[in-house]
């Protein structure tokens, strides 16, 4: 790779890590796991950068490739042999920045009960979610990703928004119904 391809792609890496961490965490994956999918998708991407850097919509030609590794990883024996049980909040650190005790135990119970939310929609509705909430793609950048029309990218958070409004776990934050 030449030098001005290595900068641009060296930028890119330090601007999309945290953001790809972060969707893989909110796809399913644990913290570390999200990790290595982050770094093997940014590998991919540095082996066809000509592609990657040229794609009319770099971000959803990104986040497809995230995607589909984190299919290929659960679609592997190891992956359906083991037992998904633990929370992805075991993973992370305990320790906190502000340092206060009630600040991190709200924070905790509101990341575990976005978590348990998520985890209860299906995976194409999480997906959906996820991609244009938390990763904030547009519509059409969300449909690319997925390889769907956009308005079943529409319907599919219609559907989901609707799930999530009647969801315990986000309710009981709200200070709803218990």
């Amino acid at each position: 790779m030449d030098p001005d391809n290595e900068a641009a792609y060296a930028d890119y890496v330090a601007q999309a890590w945290p953001s790809l961490v972060r969707a893989a965490v909110f796809l399913g994956a644990r913290p570390h796991e999200a990790e290595d999918l982050a770094q093997t998708t940014l590998v991919r991407c540095y082996t066809g950068w000509d592609r990657v850097s040229s794609a009319d919509n770099r971000e959803a030609y990104v986040y497809r490739m995230l995607l589909n590794g984190l299919r290929d990883v659960r679609r592997t024996r190891w992956w359906k042999d083991r037992q998904y049980d633990a929370s992805p909040l075991e993973d992370q650190p305990r320790a906190t920045r502000s340092g206060h005790a009630g600040d991190a135990a709200e924070r905790i119970a509101i990341a575990d009960a976005v978590h348990r939310a998520l985890g209860s929609l299906t995976k194409p509705n999480r997906d959906v979610v996820v991609l244009r909430y938390f990763v904030q793609l547009s519509e059409r950048q969300t449909a690319d990703v997925l390889g769907v029309p956009a308005g079943t990218v529409k319907s599919r958070l219609s559907r989901a928004l609707a799930h999530l409004a009647a969801n315990d776990h986000l309710i009981d934050l709200s200070g709803g119904k218990s």
